[in-house]
């Protein structure tokens, strides 16, 4: 019982000396122009480094996929790989997002989206 006491004497005492710590210490400085486009910069180019690994992992799993596929004997039916995405609105279109599938441009009459009444 006593140790139980010690044991959460000294866990209370390291969660006050922390929170007293953190407590202490200053606000950051504000970004100059400067250091905030440094700072955009080192983003993008960590998001494309990012992205350009995504895409070599799926073409990896995709060859590795097709190999296993072709080696059980099966077909093999993949779609080519996009060269490039698409710009959101590059068509000009209303309504369009450019991504390839959009939804209709009106919904579904009420009386279809239902089963026929039983009879």
């Amino acid at each position: 019982m006593q140790t139980t006491i010690r044991a959460l004497f000294g866990a209370a005492l390291v969660v006050t000396a922390f929170s007293v710590a953190v407590a202490k210490l200053p606000p950051a400085p504000p970004l100059t122009p400067e250091q905030k486009a440094e700072k955009d910069a080192k983003d993008k180019a960590a998001a494309d480094t990012a992205k350009a690994q995504l895409a070599r992992a799926e073409d990896k799993a995709v060859a590795n996929y097709v190999a296993n596929q072709k080696a059980k004997g099966a077909p093999v039916n993949v779609p080519a790989p996009a060269a490039t995405a698409p710009t959101p609105g590059a068509t000009g279109a209303v309504g369009d997002s450019g991504g390839g599938k959009s939804l209709p441009a009106q919904p579904e009459k009420a009386s279809n989206a239902h089963s026929p009444p039983k009879k």
